[in-house]
């Protein structure tokens, strides 16, 4: 029998993204996204969203660097990933992780936030836009155009 993960979440970005190199040269992102709850829980304490935290490599990872921020809406398509460890009080830790194939911001930065250009570009999957340069704008934008 075969096994099947994966997940699709579009959620809003908790803060900004954090982009790194590894030592053998690949670029990764860290980020965490908000969804909002299906439902509103009746107490008002009980908190609205559930908040994943996303990791992306590669393009993906620059892409998401590059054009998305905190408070944008994002379509994060990957898999859940388990890591354990063992924090500086010794303690047992596993975390849960969504790793991202795939990456699509969903709206437009508001005018005053800086280095935002476009909206409605992703990264991932093969497709996406072209490394290095600016993102097309939306009217130019063209997801089944060859590059």
């Amino acid at each position: 029998m075969s096994s099947l993960n994966r997940v699709i979440l579009i959620g809003r970005l908790v803060r900004d993204p954090e982009l790194r190199t590894t030592n053998t040269g690949k670029s990764v992102v860290e980020f965490s996204i908000a969804v909002d709850k299906r439902f509103k829980p009746q107490d008002p304490s009980q908190p609205t969203a559930d908040f994943f935290r996303c990791k992306a490599w590669d393009k993906t990872a620059e892409f998401v660097s590059n054009y998305l921020s905190k408070g944008r809406l994002a379509a994060v398509e990957g898999r859940i990933e388990t890591r354990k460890f063992v924090d500086k009080e010794g303690n047992n830790r596993e975390i849960f992780e969504i790793v991202a194939d795939s990456v699509q911001g969903l709206d437009r930065p508001r005018d005053d936030a800086p280095g935002n250009a476009g909206g409605g570009q992703s990264y991932g999957g093969g497709g996406g836009r072209p490394a290095g340069g600016a993102a097309p704008s939306p009217d130019e934008y063209d997801p089944f155009a060859d590059e």
